[in-house]
């Protein structure tokens, strides 16, 4: 397989990319986005274009490596459609088996895990994720509350979830006492959780640049500070660079068929 043809279908999956996030960008809503009393909401961002796009670059690269051991070559369809579907993962399976239907619920909650969901601080909101009854035990002891362990309606996943609303009250009460930084250093590496960023103070937090994740190309419009590729090969984060001009590219991948009718 020539270096020119790996281009080539890196360049089909970036153009189906780009077109499909232009048709569809901002055009689906969920019902499983969104708080239960609200209409329904689309993701913050085009993740099922995203995901679609990720999707067809993982089946290229199948289909070249069975070029590469076969010498044949085969079609490869990937659509917005089957992905999105296919991301209803667990609440699909739990539908087609059981016929559970998975409805929306306040503050991002898991649906079967409690707690797991957003929080209010003294400045903000915190995501706590007790996926484990282990976290449930740290959690409780950590925010000073361990007589819970002993409250019959908080003694397991099932029964927390009969009373989530009256545990999101008493979690809320608790955590209001101290900002959110206070919370995220005191569990930090104990249980999963996390702050609520906006934009800027997520791409403006120290750590971004600790794990590289800017870098500033060059641009016929100047330089363009962007986010670098997530992949690390051997420990090294990718680096990346402008897309050229419209058609700059033709020639060399075309030849001497470039510019015909």
């Amino acid at each position: 397989m020539t270096l020119i043809l790996l281009e080539a279908l890196a360049a089909l999956a970036l153009l189906l990319f780009i077109v499909w996030w232009t048709m569809f960008s901002g055009r689906r809503k969920g019902e499983l986005t969104g708080e239960p009393d609200a209409p329904p909401a689309r993701f913050g961002l085009s993740m099922v274009d995203f995901m679609t796009g990720t999707t067809m670059a993982m089946g290229l690269l199948a289909a070249v490596i069975g070029a590469m051991r076969s010498g044949q070559g085969r079609d490869v369809d990937v659509s917005l459609f089957d992905v999105a579907l296919h991301q209803l993962s667990y609440p699909a399976t739990w539908y087609l088996n059981e016929g559970h239907h998975t409805g929306r619920l306040s503050r991002s909650a898991h649906p079967s895990t409690v707690p797991c969901q957003v929080y209010r601080t003294a400045d903000g909101w915190v995501m706590v994720m007790c996926m484990l009854e282990k976290f449930w035990q740290t959690f409780i002891e950590g925010i000073g509350s361990p007589a819970w362990a002993a409250e019959p309606r908080f003694a397991n996943f099932a029964e927390r979830r009969k009373v989530r609303e009256e545990l999101t009250g008493l979690v809320d009460a608790v955590l209001m006492d101290h900002p959110t930084a206070y919370w995220v250093e005191r569990f930090a590496g104990r249980i999963p959780i996390a702050p609520v960023l906006d934009i800027a103070q997520a791409l403006d937090n120290p750590y971004v640049r600790q794990v590289d994740m800017l870098q500033t190309i060059n641009h016929p419009q100047g330089p363009q500070r962007v986010l670098r590729n997530p992949i690390k090969l051997d420990g090294q984060r990718l680096s990346g660079t402008a897309c050229p001009p419209l058609d700059a590219d033709a020639g060399a991948l075309l030849g001497d068929r470039a510019g015909r009718g």
